[in-house]
């Protein structure tokens, strides 16, 4: 899982984090389309916000997903 220290200073979940930029990556869907869902869900939330969010932690999330399919293809 991710790293607790890196989160240190946000007010936001790490998982809530997880989520926001899993969907701006994982579906082809724009920052603008990222907040309106997550406002959907009741969480007030910018665009800017989730791409700072992208840009901080994007490349922490896509080495532990290569890691783990790396351990799920070798087990």
């Amino acid at each position: 899982m991710t790293k607790c220290h890196q989160f240190k200073y946000f007010k936001t979940r790490p998982e809530f984090i997880r989520l926001a930029v899993m969907l701006y990556v994982r579906f082809p869907l724009s920052l603008r389309n990222v907040e309106d869902l997550l406002h959907e869900r009741g969480h007030k939330v910018s665009h800017e916000t989730i791409r700072f969010w992208w840009n901080r932690f994007g490349h922490m999330f896509a080495s532990e997903i290569r890691r783990k399919r790396v351990q799920h293809c070798h087990s």
